[in-house]
């Protein structure tokens, strides 16, 4: 491992608010700006020797830090640089974790190159996107991953997986289930398509490029991936869930409940327990590997949680059931919000929600 000891420069009492969408959280102990490996390995061996708590930290999209700020030390990622190696029919894009995740879409685009283009205005960093992959509109990352480069925290070492190794499904990877916090991803490398046209999945984006007058035409090339893009940036501002300063519903972390996938036996149990409360309206649901997904944002609603609901000073967005949004309140107010609706979806389902933002203790 190089010696870049120079380039480690530590941060004291750093707001960790001012580093979040959300906007919550008190200050980090230490903090640390890493633009390069080389000062990440740095980083990560300094807090070794002190026996101190590490946190990642990317885009700050998805994480929510105590009231109390964080004990040990924060890395801020700042690994940027983005590549591209063109083929006939397909191009391979890597990215550094520190990039943000919607400029890569956008030069992706640009050149003609689809395959996320659904993943469009979702905030956050590019090494972030494999830890739990980052879907949206019927795509996921996992869809276009061929190679992850990440550092073993243990070993400081750099380690590469294949899509394969990464364990990709729904919302998971072997980054956020079984090697959770072992690996700091430093890269991350996608196989796109040229010059092919759009391909559409997810129904409620279909209907709306069907409803646009004059009609939308999604021809090959960057012409029909712009225009997907444009659909799927008017969708997310409809729901605040593109960072808007002049919102507030989007000061949240994004969606904060997984949609639960259950097997047919569990659903048929919990769809007759729904029908025996009287209730006119089925579950909705939709096929997904694994059995039948649940939108968590239904089931939030109809266990008595509608958009707009106020508790102190955390609410639910008015846009959208699954944001939960921070209205100049405290993590503890946030927390208390997300765990009476957790409650009441199991009171109502006995469906235990997961949590999708990374939630840091002191």
């Amino acid at each position: 491992m190089p010696n870049a000891q120079a380039e480690l420069i530590i941060q004291r009492n750093i707001p960790l608010s001012d580093h979040t969408t959300i906007g919550l959280g008190g200050r980090a102990r230490l903090f640390a700006h890493c633009s390069s490996v080389e000062s990440l390995q740095a980083a990560l061996a300094y807090a070794r020797r002190r026996k101190l708590r590490v946190q990642i930290l990317g885009g700050g999209s998805n994480t929510i830090f105590a009231d109390r700020g964080f004990g040990g030390l924060v890395l801020k990622v700042g690994l940027h640089g983005v590549s591209f190696r063109e083929g006939d029919r397909r191009a391979e894009v890597t990215a550094g974790a520190g990039e943000q995740w919607d400029d890569l879409v956008v030069q992706s685009i640009a050149r003609g190159l689809a395959g996320i283009e659904c993943l469009s205005g979702i905030p956050g960093c590019v090494g972030a996107t494999p830890i739990q992959n980052v879907g949206a509109y019927g795509q996921e990352v996992g869809d276009s991953i061929v190679r992850v480069r990440g550092i073993d925290v243990r070993t400081l070492e750099i380690v590469e997986f294949s899509a394969k190794e990464c364990g990709f499904r729904y919302r998971q990877s072997r980054f956020k289930a079984r090697d959770a916090g072992r690996y700091l991803i430093v890269d991350a490398t996608f196989s796109l398509e040229r010059n092919v046209p759009p391909v559409i999945r997810y129904g409620e984006l279909a209907r709306y490029l069907e409803s646009l007058t004059p009609p939308v035409s999604l021809e090959a090339g960057t012409p029909g991936l712009s225009r997907v893009r444009s659909a799927v940036l008017q969708l997310r501002r409809g729901k605040s869930m593109v960072i808007d300063p002049a919102d507030p519903d989007s000061r949240s972390a994004g969606s904060f409940f997984v949609n639960p996938v259950l097997t047919q036996e569990q659903f048929l149990r919990i769809e007759r327990r729904w029908r025996k409360t009287g209730a006119g309206e089925p579950i909705v649901a939709y096929p997904s590997a694994g059995g039948l997904k649940i939108p968590a944002a239904w089931l939030v609603e109809h266990a008595g949680f509608k958009k707009g609901y106020r508790k102190k000073r955390a609410g639910i967005s008015t846009h959208h059931a699954l944001a939960l949004v921070n209205h100049g309140g405290s993590t503890r107010e946030l927390l208390a919000l997300a765990r009476e609706i957790e409650r009441g979806v199991f009171k109502t389902f006995t469906i235990r929600l997961e949590r999708e933002p990374v939630v840091v203790k002191f």
